[in-house]
């Protein structure tokens, strides 16, 4: 067999629920305590891949608080989430992987929890390039000292809030400019800048503006490197982009599709704030739009579909979510039927294994030289780059033909 490589995969929000239970969740799948459920990555075709394996992924992160990776994991064990032996069989590996996490720079928009590291508030009121430079020379040590081949840097911090769009965005060259002339950006876009520029694939798992910009998506290119994004689909909307072909298959018009969502933990809270919560409900809405039309599959011009979410904090949830549906539609002769479902789900557990797929599927990428945006990785994002693809199915038909392509022999 051939040697083992090392594969970096750096966090950003690594102290938070989904990043924790990806460190737990990594090491009983390295010491053979949990199965491979939810990953699937661990099933054909995708694992006929060149893929590091669960045991050739070291981890590292940023994050701006200061909470202590095992707590947070009791907060899970709490929750239900991650299993109270599991932390304890597989503690020395979140001991290393607390060795690993360094401050990340505070947005100054952004007044967080009253557990902030206070350099993060020192990182972000350095000038751009000066935050740029702090973040690369913490993701360079981590490789060096690790002997790794390479590091997919993956965002996981809680929701931006919404920007308007720069115009030092449209071109790599202006973006730079920007960045010398001290011009603030949003902290996801330096992160993915700085792992852009330094030779790290980059994924955003948020709504967050991240490499979606034109500038960056240039960079990514020009330098063979791949990135991905943008918010991850594990619950409702990925429900939506399975259900909503059925109803254009057929023929039935969708009057309305109307969402409600309860979610508590750190996101949930972050998203109470209005410029926050906007980011996240676009992104929620866009894949029925773009199934369906704006006239629900077979309307009539003066039949607008009616499509809203709306996002509920309710603490005591934790890290489960609830989203209930209500789906309202026309069939033949008029006839006006409805579908409704709930999914109740772990935010967690769904999102650590997509994220262990992403920074496998990045690997690969970087490995073979695949640079820019990776297309064929939409089924893992509600708002996906690179592809004006929703359907579900035929988003995953995407990934199955590239891993037919690229299978090894």
């Amino acid at each position: 067999s051939q040697a083992v490589r090392r594969t970096g995969l750096w966090m950003i929000g690594a102290r938070g629920a989904i990043a924790t239970t990806v460190a737990y969740g990594l090491a009983g799948l390295k010491h053979g305590l949990v199965d491979a459920i939810g990953v699937p990555t661990d099933l054909e075709p995708l694992r006929s891949l060149d893929l590091p394996g669960f045991d050739e992924l070291v981890l590292g992160g940023h994050d701006v608080c200061r909470r202590g990776v095992a707590s947070s994991a009791d907060e899970l064990v709490a929750s239900g989430i991650l299993r109270a032996d599991l932390v304890e069989k597989v503690a020395g590996d979140a001991a290393s992987y607390e060795a690993w996490l360094r401050p990340g720079i505070l947005d100054g928009a952004d007044s967080g929890f009253e557990d902030l590291d206070p350099r993060a508030s020192d990182l972000g009121r350095l000038s751009p390039r000066e935050k740029v430079a702090a973040l690369t020379a913490d993701i360079d040590a981590f490789e060096e000292e690790n002997e790794l081949d390479h590091t997919v840097v993956v965002y996981l911090a809680s929701v931006e809030a919404q920007v308007p769009i720069q115009d030092s965005w449209a071109t790599l060259a202006s973006f730079e400019s920007s960045l010398d002339g001290g011009e603030a950006q949003p902290a996801s876009v330096l992160y993915a800048y700085a792992a852009i520029a330094s030779g790290r694939a980059f994924v955003n798992f948020t709504p967050s503006v991240g490499a979606s910009i034109p500038a960056l998506e240039e960079l990514a290119q020009g330098k063979g490197i791949p990135i991905a994004g943008r918010d991850g689909k594990t619950g409702e909307t990925l429900v939506k982009s399975v259900l909503a072909p059925l109803f254009r298959a057929r023929a039935l018009k969708v009057l309305a599709w109307q969402g409600y969502n309860m979610l508590g933990n750190r996101d949930g809270e972050s998203l109470r704030d209005p410029a926050h919560g906007a980011a996240k409900l676009a992104s929620k809405d866009v894949a029925l739009r773009e199934i369906l039309g704006s006239k629900g599959a077979c309307g009539d011009e003066a039949d607008e579909l009616h499509t809203k979410v709306q996002i509920d904090y309710v603490p005591s949830l934790g890290d489960w979510k609830t989203a209930m549906d209500f789906v309202h539609f026309e069939g033949f002769l008029g006839a006006r039927m409805s579908l409704q479902f709930t999914w109740f789900g772990c935010d967690s557990a769904l999102a650590a294994p997509l994220v262990l797929d992403l920074a496998r599927l990045s690997s690969h990428a970087l490995r073979k030289g695949h640079g820019g945006v990776q297309a064929h990785l939409a089924c893992y994002f509600k708002s996906p780059q690179g592809v004006d693809v929703h359907d579900f199915a035929s988003q995953v038909d995407l990934l199955d033909a590239y891993a037919r392509q690229f299978a090894r022999p």
